[in-house]
């Protein structure tokens, strides 16, 4: 006999609220939102229009008072990029709460990207949202001052007030997703597959919504801790036969071979975003959703998924745009081990960009 379980945590995004009227499309994104956490930053703006940033010119990021082990970051913690290509910093400077760095050049129109590197920062402990500063040393004193939110970590829905509301909800048995239609009920915070049969497709739903204002929409993204595993060490790889696609594919079930124990089950994932990688607006163009007919898969990950994303305000219930469900499917061989109590723990991140 073999039990399958999936826990579901959820997990806060950054907001971002572009108050400057000089840094466009600016956001910072976190690695981990709790309070008191190490976390690495992600922050991305655009130039704006008749501005420019020149090599000799420092962009300098401020953190308010709560950040600690800001002056121990180091130029390696640093990465830059300015349209997807690599840029150096150069002249690195870590005093109190600002980094500040030079080396750049950008002009307007395109985006600069700063990642700090994970466990760089450590979170202020007071859960509320923070104000960041980045402002350039150019001849505009460009200047853009994104927000992130530090908040306690939360089972499966994600809400920061006001201006971006994000939640997971269950879903019933028979229900219709992305041509699936699924063969048991769910929770806001487990998919509970139950008892396995061989050779048996079992499909469990989870519902996301998404409410902001954000002028340049939102991504929803999903990564697991590790395979549905027994406490045996036996396992339920992804799919296709632990080979863990990325690129959405038709189902087909685990090849069954006696010497290859990542083929003897595997489990993966499915949205019905129908416009998830093709035209925003444009049902059915999207990569999961083969032209409407469904059917397309994807493993669960340890490295982020996208399954649901947006470009700009969303109302929470208009389906591509505020609303959205995901499908996990599993099917075993008769050579998966048994275990009645293989587990694994899902987390959903939603990141909006003003």
């Amino acid at each position: 006999m073999l039990v399958a379980c999936a826990v579901i945590l959820g997990s806060i995004g950054v907001y971002t609220t572009a108050q400057a009227a000089n840094l466009t499309f600016i956001s910072d994104t976190l690695t981990d939102s709790s309070p008191s956490a190490q976390s690495g930053h992600d922050i991305s703006f655009t130039i704006a229009t008749g501005s420019a940033l020149v090599n000799t010119e420092d962009i300098s990021i401020t953190f308010p008072s709560g950040f600690t082990t800001v002056a121990s970051t180091t130029v390696g913690d640093i990465t830059v990029t300015v349209d997807g290509g690599a840029d150096t910093a150069t002249n690195f400077s870590a005093v109190g709460q600002v980094v500040s760095f030079d080396g750049i050049d950008a002009t307007q129109g395109q985006v600069v990207r700063i990642v700090i590197a994970a466990d760089a920062i450590t979170n202020p402990a007071s859960p509320q949202s923070y104000e960041i500063v980045v402002q350039l040393a150019n001849a505009d004193s460009d200047t853009g001052r994104p927000r992130v939110a530090i908040v306690q970590n939360v089972t499966v829905s994600a809400v920061v007030e006001t201006t971006f509301v994000f939640t997971v909800n269950s879903t019933a048995s028979s229900t219709a997703i992305n041509g699936e239609t699924t063969t048991g009920s769910t929770t806001a915070t487990t998919i509970p597959f139950g008892v396995l049969q061989a050779d048996t497709e079992y499909t469990l739903g989870q519902q996301l919504t998404v409410q902001t204002n954000a002028a340049n929409g939102f991504v929803v993204t999903v990564e697991q801790d590790g395979n549905l595993e027994s406490s045996t060490g036996a396992d339920i790889d992804g799919f296709l036969n632990g080979e863990y696609t990325n690129t959405p594919t038709a189902w087909a079930a685990p090849s069954d071979s006696l010497l290859q124990e990542n083929t003897w089950g595997h489990w993966g994932l499915t949205t019905n975003d129908s416009d998830l990688g093709g035209t925003f607006g444009t049902p059915n163009t999207g990569e999961f959703a083969n032209g409407g007919s469904g059917d397309r898969w994807v493993a669960a990950s340890t490295t982020p998924r996208e399954i649901f994303s947006h470009d700009g305000p969303s109302d929470g219930t208009s389906q591509n745009t505020g609303l959205a469900s995901v499908a996990y499917k599993v099917e075993i061989t008769p050579l998966q081990e048994a275990g009645d109590d293989y587990t694994t723990t899902l987390m959903y991140i939603a990141t909006p960009t003003f």
